[in-house]
């Protein structure tokens, strides 16, 4: 029973050290706003739109689009479409007559997945800056101004923003955004930022390249690569955005699994980045695989020596401990732990980290580790809170 609790508090305090080092850094530093050295300029600007089976939803969204704080006659639209019902229609048929700003359409034949869209609609793009948004989203209207301010940096080759309210209000998504909100705002004073959104994002457009064809992290990967040509990539949390979430256990896997699964598998791709590009190969990406790689299985397995010993010393009242971490899941996906809900947003994020890490070695050892393509389908329920 001693070794059982000695190994129990030596995995607590492995799992916690890094988090506590980053609080310590974070509390020193400090950091705030953007490290960009901004001003106000505007250059022209693409914004690019991936698009499939949006018809509920896509003429609301170009009509936030053509209403951003920003001259509409330095912007360009590329939507990239693959949908069968309609919404590359409904796209024309909203630029009909308007002479600004200018429309792209691309319409694809066969939907290959995300990551081929938008490197057709990046090669396309003719602007100086490229921001990249998603239709089941919305952005504030000085969104562009903020980012483009940001690239005025010659150091800066891409930024990223913050989702500032969640629709649906989920109180978990909420939850991890703000302590995400923070990692991003230390590891971008630091050096750069691992992680981009697909809300929004903005990249220099000469800083541009190919992202892998099967990618699930298209966003993310993107930055990455830019770092890894010499610019910084950096998080902003004055550029705001809103997407919807979900709360509930159930339904959030689908959405927070497939991106856990991107990333872990990106970091894998790019794990010779390790050591490399300043602090940010030093610090930055040693974190991020410790968070999403390591942290994982240490908490699984956490709770699993926690429910040996437990069964060891109280029989069959030991499985007490199972059920309080299920009692915790269910509590906290239906936002009801009060103060302490951001630790289960946190405990949320590592179950699909977990799950996302063991998918990925089941696909490996079957030889298969192509087999996540990049195509999604629309979560009709998120769209319905759009609307």
């Amino acid at each position: 029973m001693k070794r059982l609790l000695e190994a129990l508090f030596g995995l607590i305090a492995l799992t916690g050290l890094p988090y506590l080092i980053y609080l310590v850094v974070y509390y020193v530093r400090r950091p705030t706003g953007t490290p960009a050295d901004t001003w106000p300029r505007e250059p022209s600007v693409s914004i690019v739109l991936p698009t499939y089976n949006e018809a509920a939803i896509v003429e609301s969204k170009l009509e936030e689009l053509v209403e951003l704080d920003y001259p509409m006659e330095n912007v360009e639209i590329v939507v990239v479409d693959s949908s069968d019902d309609g919404t590359a229609e409904l796209v024309e048929t909203f630029f009909a007559g308007r002479q600004e700003p200018k429309l792209t359409l691309i319409r694809e034949d066969e939907r290959r997945g995300l990551a081929t869209a938008l490197n057709q609609a990046y090669a396309a793009a003719a602007n100086e800056v490229v921001v990249k948004t998603d239709c089941d989203s919305r952005l504030a209207p000085d969104a562009v101004r903020t980012a483009v301010a940001n690239l005025a940096d010659p150091d800066v080759g891409a930024v990223t923003g913050r989702n500032a309210e969640v629709i649906g209000d989920s109180e978990v998504e909420q939850g991890y955004r703000d302590i995400q909100t923070m990692i991003q705002i230390l590891e971008s004073h630091i050096d750069s930022t691992l992680i981009f959104h697909g809300p929004f994002s903005a990249f220099e457009r000469d800083a541009i390249v190919p992202i892998d064809d099967d990618s699930i992290a298209d966003d993310t990967e993107l930055a990455l690569k830019i770092r890894r040509n010499g610019d910084r990539v950096v998080f902003d949390p004055d550029i705001h955005y809103r997407e919807a979430a979900h709360s509930e256990f159930s339904k959030r896997r689908e959405q927070k699994d497939r991106r856990a699964m991107g990333l872990l598998r990106l970091l894998w791709r790019q794990r010779d980045a390790l050591g490399r590009h300043g602090a940010y190969g030093r610090i930055v990406l040693p974190f991020n695989w410790w968070f999403m790689v390591v942290s994982p299985w240490l908490v699984a397995t956490g709770i699993a020596v926690a429910t040996i010993g437990s069964l060891a010393v109280a029989g069959p009242f030991g499985l007490a401990t199972p059920a309080g971490v299920l009692a915790f899941t269910a509590l906290g996906s239906r936002d009801a732990l009060g103060p302490i809900q951001p630790l289960y947003s946190l405990f949320d994020t590592q179950i699909s980290l977990l799950r996302a890490s063991v998918s990925l070695l089941r696909a490996r050892a079957a030889g298969d580790e192509t087999s996540h393509d990049g195509t999604w389908s629309p979560d009709e329920e998120l769209r319905e809170v759009l609307q």
